[in-house]
């Protein structure tokens, strides 16, 4: 009689992974944080009001969400897997609390977010970084997000100047928003357990917000934290940054029917401008946010708008 062989038992993602017969997909970020207290306490932190409109990204199983429910007037859930959309539903099917809940089905990114109070939400983390600017990008204003992420993505948005951790994220965020990181979480509330721990953090966009336009913006410190720990003045040298200046300075002055001096040379125009604004030598990794904004010593040195404006995701 031949011998049965036993197949191997299925990997620890399966086992720890599963709830109601769904396997969760961890490469999609689906982590559902389990312990009750972690639950209890964002919702704490995150001071929610009878009158508030919630919006939930990742509902998952809905653990945060029906404990939400309970408190606020309503609850837009986003959830791109139609599995998780099933078993929320049914968990609140044929309760006082189903119809405070609202579930938008799909990718968030390519959605429109809709008129919200406060953002309640254990993101996927591979989503963090393009939520948090749409969030903050969001009009009308809303009170404020506690939001998990992994924790050296919350601790690169708290981080403040001469920091390992300052970067880029770190300035844009706090130019837009006050961040505050206000508690770690340890992998094992989690199941499947994620790989990283993570962090909550409070984000409270800056309303009105700062009087600037934020595509220049964002072009500027592209290029000044491509090589944070390196001088202005060697940043600006890097033959891309220059070959896009003297394009943009050229459309610039041809709108602006100036004359261009035939020996003009974009590198001469760059480090004057640095260096007349006192740019030169500072480095972007101990740069806060005032430093980036005041034009510098020489208020008609600086850059042309124009020149800084198409600098958006053109220089990585």
């Amino acid at each position: 009689m031949p011998k049965v062989r036993v197949g191997k038992r299925p990997r620890q993602e399966r086992r720890d992974g599963c709830a109601g017969g769904i396997l969760f997909n961890t490469g999609a970020g689906q982590h559902i944080l389990k312990n009750p207290l972690v639950v209890n306490s964002i919702i704490e932190k995150a001071a929610l009001r009878r009158t508030d409109v919630v919006l939930e990204v990742g509902p998952g199983t809905g653990n945060l969400t029906v404990k939400m429910l309970e408190k606020v007037k309503k609850v837009i859930a986003c959830e791109i897997d139609p599995r998780l959309v099933g078993e929320l539903q049914k968990r609140v099917q044929g309760t006082c609390l189903a119809n405070k809940l609202e579930i938008k089905v799909g990718d968030v990114l390519k959605s429109d977010l809709p008129f919200f109070d406060t953002c309640v939400a254990n993101l996927p983390y591979q989503i963090s970084s393009p939520f948090v600017f749409k969030l903050l990008l969001h009009r009308p204003f809303f009170r404020c997000a506690i939001l998990m992420f992994q924790r050296e993505f919350a601790l690169r948005l708290v981080a403040k100047p001469g920091t390992k951790l300052y970067c880029r994220l770190s300035i844009n965020t706090q130019l837009l928003a006050r961040v505050d990181h206000l508690m770690k979480v340890g992998k094992n509330n989690f199941r499947p357990p994620p790989k990283v721990e993570s962090s909550v953090v409070r984000i409270e966009p800056k309303n009105p917000p700062p009087p600037i336009n934020f595509q220049e913006w964002d072009g500027l410190v592209r290029i000044a934290f491509v090589r944070k720990n390196k001088t202005l003045s060697a940043a600006f040298k890097s033959s891309a940054v220059e070959q896009l200046l003297d394009h943009n300075y050229r459309i610039h002055c041809s709108l602006h029917n100036t004359e261009i001096p035939e020996n003009f040379k974009i590198s001469e125009k760059i480090q004057t401008v640095l260096k007349n604004t006192g740019y030169s030598e500072k480095r972007a990794r101990s740069m806060d946010i005032d430093d980036f904004i005041r034009p510098g010593t020489d208020r008609q040195a600086c850059l042309p708008k124009a020149i800084v404006q198409q600098l958006q995701g053109k220089v990585c």
